[in-house]
């Protein structure tokens, strides 16, 4: 009675595992690749000093003023609040306490008053990875910049800004040296934490590990247990499971290397909108080697400079992306550009026999670029996507190149014995044209 117990359970274990696999697998989406947040990530990892002691996070001011100290426990005394905007207070060294981070945190997210208005800096300074583009600097890279500065200079960018965008934005700011000091130790403390990124979805892979194990476990039924007497229900589940399984490989394998969308963060935010349609300047005057190379080339600091000698200012990013340009040109370093559109290393692609033989625009693969605040790969780069374009795609005889390579094809165009060559026709179609 005992066995048969076990055996009824065992079913029932068995058939409920299964039902559940086929109703998250009727709820998954398709698996697509997406590399876009593994090139975003750019946080700090945390230093464990700081992160299991938040009361040591000192203001960068305490490095090198040590008059006036504070008695511990005395940080948020009335008398501190009654003189908080006394600027001695930026050369008083002092610890920060767990509530003294807490209440930086809120004026940085705007969730504190000051003189019954709120600060939302977060409403400008991306707090978490985002895939649109922000002109404002986000609030990792704002950290960094002042880390190793004092609350009194974040003071003077805040309160009393230079630049017209910081002006205009800055605005109206009402914030005591205390805020400052509180919003400083936040700011140091963001260092650390990074930037927020959103969760991977992991439904695929649960699918799959569902799917093993209910697979192995009918499998073994069948060579060794025999617990179900009804056999055609094992095979309908190993079927399922297994096709299931397969389906779940194939899809991922096909799209690894595939980055339909990835948009990488750039290390400076560069605008293809502004550039090639608001100011209407031509792909190839800063890629001038698309014309007569294989690859369309990144251009230097002095095609940029060519502008930006006397273009220092930005209507949406003020000074602070066009200031990059201008720092790596003066230091001559290369401007560290992250790749979008890469082949692989056994695929050969020429740009100047698509552009300068072919005549075809840069809209054709990189889509619509002057529409792009922040690019991103539109095709998925695959053989069938270059195949299905040289399969109809019409060959230009106008071109002196095909006049000379191919005169055939060029007189039966010119006697009316055909109407059209595609891509295809010329061997567009051979193995060899991109793999050798």
């Amino acid at each position: 009675m005992g066995k048969s117990s076990s055996f009824r359970c065992f079913r029932i274990l068995l058939l409920s595992s299964f039902f559940s696999l086929l109703v998250l697998s009727a709820r998954s989406l398709p698996a697509q690749q997406n590399d876009t947040l593994a090139n975003k990530q750019k946080t700090v990892q945390p230093g464990d000093s700081v992160l299991n002691n938040q009361k040591n996070i000192k203001s960068g001011d305490s490095l090198n003023n040590k008059q006036n100290p504070v008695p511990p426990g005395d940080s948020l005394s009335k008398k501190q609040s009654s003189v908080a905007s006394d600027d001695s207070l930026f050369n008083v060294q002092r610890k920060f306490s767990s509530e003294d981070l807490i209440r930086g945190e809120r004026l940085f997210y705007g969730l504190a008053y000051t003189k019954d208005k709120s600060i939302n800096c977060s409403s400008c300074h991306n707090t978490s990875i985002s895939d649109t583009l922000n002109w404002n600097p986000d609030a990792l890279e704002i950290s960094l910049k002042f880390a190793d500065k004092k609350a009194i200079d974040l003071r003077k960018v805040l309160l009393k800004p230079i630049g017209k965008k910081l002006s205009q934005v800055h605005k109206g700011f009402l914030l005591t040296a205390e805020d400052v000091i509180l919003l400083k130790a936040y700011m140091d403390k963001f260092v650390y934490i990074g930037m927020k990124g959103n969760k991977p979805d992991i439904t695929n892979l649960l699918l799959l590990i569902i799917a093993s194990i209910i697979f192995l476990v009918a499998a073994v039924d069948i060579i060794l247990k025999k617990v179900f007497k009804k056999r055609w229900m094992l095979w309908a589940v190993l079927s399922v499971t297994g096709g299931l399984i397969t389906w779940i490989l194939v899809v991922n394998a096909i799209g690894f290397g595939r980055a339909t969308g990835f948009s990488p963060d750039q290390p400076i935010k560069f605008s293809h909108a502004v550039h090639a349609g608001q100011n209407k300047i031509d792909c190839n005057y800063c890629h001038a080697s698309a014309r007569s190379s294989k690859t369309a080339g990144i251009p230097a600091g002095n095609i940029c400079m060519n502008c930006h000698l006397l273009v220092r200012t930005g209507t949406r990013s003020g000074v602070t992306e066009i200031s990059k340009v201008v720092a790596a040109y003066e230091n001559k370093r290369a401007v560290d550009w992250v790749r979008i559109y890469k082949l692989p290393d056994f695929v050969f692609f020429s740009h100047a026999q698509h552009v300068t033989a072919g005549g075809i625009t840069c809209d054709a693969c990189h889509g619509n670029v002057k529409e792009m605040d922040r690019l991103y790969q539109v095709p998925d780069l695959s053989m069938g996507w270059c195949i299905k374009c040289h399969e109809t795609r019409k060959v230009n005889f106008s071109n002196q190149y095909y006049k000379t390579y191919y005169p055939q094809l060029y007189d039966s165009l010119n006697a009316g014995k055909l109407d059209s060559v595609r891509v295809a026709g010329i061997g567009g179609k051979d193995c060899g044209k991109c793999h050798y």
